[in-house]
């Protein structure tokens, strides 16, 4: 059981009562953490409207599944951004693997608009630009990044992944998306 002097331990208790069934204390952890689940499915999906299906999907998921949150190996807050992060990430993997398959389907389309061709061309080059400038990062900037966009890993993971402090991670990968956003400036 958290103590009480620990900031998140009030969550915590809460996450664990909502655990065994009290509705009331999973309110208090909606309310608790609904907004902070908002804000970072905006940052990654940047619209509002797939970020307020998100966060509705991981509070139900927080409600269902909140017998396997383990305050030992963290806080209710960490394990429920934890939840919104891979369920964002997600998102923009459909999303975007929808865009591709209408892409696909358009080019094979005898009747194709020459738009659909032209965004998928640009699409292509645009990924094509990122590895070219991925390819020239060094790996110290360039694996925090693949990690965390290409695999879906939180700071906290790519940082026990990589045997690395947290904030030395994120002072990496900070560094290498300014070098990243300079060399596909430089290339447009």
């Amino acid at each position: 059981m958290p103590h009480p002097s620990e900031p998140h331990a009030h969550v915590d208790t809460l996450l664990l009562r909502a655990a065994e069934g009290d509705r009331e204390a999973f309110a208090g952890v909606y309310d608790a953490l609904a907004q902070t689940v908002m804000g970072l499915a905006c940052r990654i999906l940047r619209d509002a409207s797939q970020a307020e299906e998100v966060t509705q999907d991981v509070m139900i998921e927080v409600w269902r599944t909140a017998d396997r949150f383990r305050p030992d190996r963290g806080t209710a807050k960490a394990w429920v951004l934890t939840l919104t992060h891979r369920r964002a990430v997600d998102r923009v993997r459909t999303v975007q693997a929808g865009r591709d398959r209408e892409v696909r389907a358009g080019m094979l389309s005898p009747d194709r608009e020459v738009d659909q061709v032209v965004e998928a061309v640009e699409g292509s080059e645009e990924r094509r630009r990122v590895y070219h400038c991925l390819e020239t990062l060094e790996r110290l900037h360039r694996v925090p990044l693949v990690l965390a966009y290409y695999q879906g890993m939180t700071y906290l993971e790519v940082a026990r992944s990589l045997s690395t402090p947290e904030g030395t991670v994120k002072s990496r990968m900070r560094k290498g998306l300014e070098k990243l956003r300079a060399c596909l400036e430089a290339g447009s």
